[in-house]
């Protein structure tokens, strides 16, 4: 690292032209060549996907993405100047580009309620729904007829992606927040700026990769937000690292060629090895099976592998143009809060053990209840047209109307409508379409109303009942795939979790050379996140502040949102958990007393590390304030989980067990210790 760090000092500007160049380049090869994202979950060979397969095939007009133009009158949807109105309604969407067919309620009587007061057309798109422009959407909500007595609204993925688009502003605030965190913590604009210039490098080269992978690995259109948000957290965090520490070493008076290599070869090996390892735990998504997430783990691992690279590269560069500009000159002052922090904790080890492992478990709690889902258009945001197509249909044909069932069944060898007539008798149905024939007389479709909604758990049971009571047919549609995807991710995330886990814990004893603290170290992570989890479970599904944190209605945790959050957090536990356990050590090995090294270490790292996490929280944060209800999701309990590790577990539960502990913190069976390589993450500084 010391040599690497030199090179980059010594021939700085080199390094920098050659940063540009590489940013520029890579973002002019993602514009020209750039892949397109992934339109569909990937549910591999679940039932849902199975009938999604036979649609394609069979009735492509069903497998087709969709609009659906929802209306509500007063009177009589048949009243000549409602229908007038309503057809005038139908008209724009005709016209609308990339609408290939449309049929309304006058074409159809079963698309008008008992009522005769709501009805709807159904749009088929020519396009994905990614593909349809938010302009052409937008233009054509707000040129749907309104009156007093009749309203109309627009529902489906097109509608939800241009109403809730993502990025932009949330990404602005987000980088705004933590300069002023950097600032705060720096008390220097130069000191400041350098961490952010080196992140948005990293990150503008790494969303540019991940825009060329989606070639290969398409990732979801939310993709490059997640990566984003990742990228711009870890990659201010680990610059601060080596920034803090490359002024430390100016502040002894040493030359800034030295104090850069003293940086890297202390901070930067931290940064090094927290990096690959959050790296390592995205890449963890690939085993999952998932196309889905490969590209999301593909894009976010590249943009973590870019962040990182410019801290160790372009960073030190970037420090050979300050000189000595950022040496800090000290002022005798008071006992840092640290330092006194420290040691109420190691005069109370017992309490402060208890407590903290309490509060945890009261956080994590909530998880038993944890149930996954996907969002859909009674979720949305209440001021949306997504919501007001769910809300008239729900009202005006119960609350399953826009959770229909596909069923598909092969016509050489079942009987459509004696199905059909056994599936209406079924507990949970509200309706059963008449069966549609497919054109080459291969397949049937029904369309099975619920009598309860998408994210009511009846609607899962109801799936698994449809599914139970006639064998020979497909469940699918996108309610039965949501169920799939939950279902998938509830099989597979014990998965992730022992990969990840299993490889951390490996790394851990070879670094600390310590059964015990690699144990305890594994532990904490999985009760920080834990915890996450618990406060997701308790806001979005209990309704806990839901509203006032943005969310307008209780529902499923995104089944994809702990798919990401596990690694992502793993990965930057460890990271504070490496910086924590290093200092103490360090001072161990000088001094050969537990007491004095969880102290001392505790006072060195607790500044810098709250730091870190300040800036993750706000970064990670930001994203509340856009509209994908997934992304907010994740923003949040990524949020949580770095306040939670960074104060309950790092400032209080780490050191009042190693307290505890004693001696026992550094156990190592000989015959281990003669077989494991040595490996330093961090020298003294």
């Amino acid at each position: 690292m010391t040599r690497l760090a030199t090179f980059c000092y010594r021939h700085r500007l080199i390094v920098l032209l050659c940063w540009v160049v590489l940013t520029i380049t890579s973002i002019g090869l993602a514009k020209q060549y750039g892949g397109r994202p992934a339109t569909e979950l990937g549910t591999g060979s679940s039932q849902s996907a199975q009938a999604l397969a036979q649609l394609k095939q069979h009735l492509p007009a069903l497998a087709s993405d969709s609009l659906t133009l929802a209306v509500h009158a007063d009177r009589s949807i048949t009243d000549p100047v409602i229908r007038s109105n309503v057809r005038q309604a139908i008209d724009r969407l005709k016209a609308t580009d990339h609408i290939a067919s449309v049929v309304g309620p006058y074409d159809n009587p079963r698309q008008i309620s008992a009522d005769g007061h709501t009805a709807y057309a159904t749009a088929t798109l020519d396009v994905p729904s990614d593909k349809m422009p938010a302009a052409s959407v937008k233009s054509l909500i707000a040129s749907l007829p309104s009156s007093d007595g009749l309203q109309f609204a627009l529902g489906g993925k097109a509608v939800d992606a241009a109403e809730t688009p993502g990025g932009g502003p949330a990404d602005a605030v987000g980088l705004v927040a933590a300069a002023v965190v950097l600032l705060i913590a720096f008390g220097s604009a130069l000191a400041m700026g350098l961490p952010i210039v080196t992140a948005l490098f990293g990150i503008a080269v790494g969303l540019s990769g991940l825009s060329l992978l989606q070639n290969l690995s398409p990732a979801p259109s939310f993709a490059p937000i997640l990566a984003t948000m990742i990228g711009l957290g870890v990659g201010i965090d680990y610059a601060l690292i080596i920034v803090t520490r490359f002024r430390d070493a100016l502040t002894t008076g040493v030359p800034a060629e030295e104090a850069v290599a003293v940086a890297a070869d202390t901070a930067g090996r931290n940064v090094l090895f927290a990096g690959v390892t959050v790296v390592i735990a995205l890449s963890g998504l690939l085993l999952l099976g998932l196309d889905f997430l490969r590209g999301v783990g593909l894009g976010s691992a590249l943009t973590v592998a870019m962040t990182m690279a410019a801290s160790l590269t372009l960073l030190p560069a970037l420090l050979g143009f300050t000189k000595r500009r950022l040496t800090v000159r000290r002022q005798p002052s008071k006992r840092p809060w640290s330092a006194r922090w420290a040691d109420v904790i190691a005069r109370r080890p017992v309490v402060a053990t208890i407590a903290s492992a309490a509060v945890l478990l009261l956080l994590t709690a909530p998880v038993l209840s944890l149930r996954f889902g996907l969002p859909d258009g009674s979720t949305q945001p209440r001021d949306t047209s997504g919501y007001a197509t769910h809300k008239i249909l729900a009202d005006g044909f119960g609350p399953g109307a826009d959770a229909p069932l596909i069923v598909t069944m092969p016509l050489a060898t079942t009987d459509p409508g004696s199905i059909a007539a056994h599936l209406v008798h079924l507990p949970g149905v509200a309706s059963v379409s008449r069966p549609q024939v497919s054109p080459d007389g291969a397949i049937a479709v029904l369309a099975v109303q619920p009598t309860t909604g998408t994210q009511d758990p009846a609607t899962t049971e109801l799936v698994h009942r449809l599914r139970a009571a006639e064998p020979e047919v497909l469940v699918g549609g996108s309610v039965a795939a949501s169920v799939d995807f939950a279902s998938l991710t509830a099989h597979r995330l014990p998965l992730i979790i022992v990969v990840v886990v299993g490889l951390s814990l490996l790394l851990l004893i070879v670094v600390f050379r310590s059964i015990t603290l690699a144990v305890k170290a594994g532990l904490m992570n999985l009760l920080s996140i834990g915890a996450a989890f618990g406060v997701l479970v308790a806001v979005l599904q209990w309704g806990w502040l839901h509203r006032a944190l943005g969310f307008p209605a209780t529902m499923p945790v995104t089944a994809w949102v702990p798919l990401i959050m596990f690694p992502v957090l793993f990965g930057i536990s460890m990271d504070y958990e490496v910086f924590l356990i290093s200092r103490i050590r360090e001072s161990y090995g000088a001094h050969g007393n537990t007491r004095y090294a969880v102290q001392d270490g505790l006072t060195r790292t607790a500044r810098l590390i709250t730091a870190g996490a300040a800036i993750m929280i706000t970064v990670f944060l930001s994203v509340m304030l856009g509209a994908d209800l997934g992304v907010k999701q994740l923003g949040f309990g990524l949020a949580i989980a770095v306040f939670v590790d960074a104060t309950v577990i790092r400032l209080v539960l780490v050191p009042a067990s190693m307290e505890l502990l004693g001696h026992l913190n550094w156990w190592l069976p000989r015959w281990l210790d003669r077989l494991l390589p040595a490996l330093q993450v961090e020298t003294s500084s």
